[in-house]
């Protein structure tokens, strides 16, 4: 990497390269083909609610073409790509054309965990809009944060007892022989969080299991940190300022 960046300079500039600490024998590197700029400009359609961003996560297909659908014509012929939130509306591929809308677990790890690494270089010198148009600025472990919470709402269930997983089946919500077991689905209706597909993933979609690790880790670090502020404020009525940074990369638990 570093002969690449020293010796083809020519090309280097079409990457975006950082290094966390120069001065150690081993630095952690930040090498992408997304640049900073690029990055804010993306994570702007991302994070707006009328195009990725849904109440359980980031949909496989922006909202925005539920009425403007992308359209190909060649060959004279149109073919169209529409948003569709849940099961496929079309036969194509024996109907099993299921990523033109609904929330897909492997996408949304892959994207919650890039996120963190991206905050590991970046930290407060980068902070986007969350959602879109909330005024609300976050550091990218934050929103990594916000899409990991709305992925697991997928599994809690309302005070009438429905886990959006779940719909509105009534078994799941109200009989006490099923009502605690929830069910992993292969993917999940982009709008209200419905259970489509398969009902045993338990491969991907159990990666709940470890966003629910990383939720409380950070609630406990959270917590903690604001204790030993309230401590100091206390004793010098001075706040003590703690920059915290996490890395819940699948190679690490925590580093601070």
């Amino acid at each position: 990497t570093r002969w690449f960046l020293n010796n083809r300079k020519d090309l280097s500039h079409h990457i975006s390269f950082m290094c966390d600490n120069e001065d150690t024998e081993e630095p952690a590197l930040l090498l992408s083909l997304v640049k900073k700029e690029q990055l804010q400009r993306i994570l702007a359609h991302v994070l707006d609610e009328n195009k990725f961003l849904s109440p359980y996560g980031i949909r496989s297909l922006s909202k925005h073409h539920r009425k403007e659908p992308f359209i190909l014509e060649a060959g004279g012929n149109a073919y169209g790509v529409k948003y569709e939130p849940g099961e496929s509306e079309s036969n194509m591929f024996g109907g099993n054309s299921n990523w033109r809308g609904p929330i897909w677990f492997p996408m949304n790890y892959l994207l919650i965990e890039n996120l963190r690494r991206y905050d590991y270089f970046f930290g407060d010198s980068l902070k986007v809009e969350c959602p879109t148009g909330s005024g609300k600025m976050m550091r990218l472990t934050d929103v990594a944060h916000e899409l990991s919470l709305r992925l697991s709402r997928l599994f809690y269930p309302s005070p009438e007892g429905f886990r959006p997983c779940h719909g509105d089946e009534e078994k799941y919500a109200k009989d006490p022989n099923f009502k605690d077991y929830v069910l992993f689905y292969e993917y999940f209706h982009g709008d209200s969080g419905r259970g489509c597909g398969a009902s045993h993933q338990t491969g991907w979609t159990a990666l709940v299991a470890n966003l629910q690790k990383y939720i409380a880790i950070r609630e406990k670090w959270i917590s903690s940190v604001h204790m030993a502020q309230l401590r100091k404020i206390s004793n010098t009525g001075i706040p003590l300022d703690i920059d915290i940074m996490m890395d819940f990369s699948s190679e690490g638990e925590m580093s601070s």
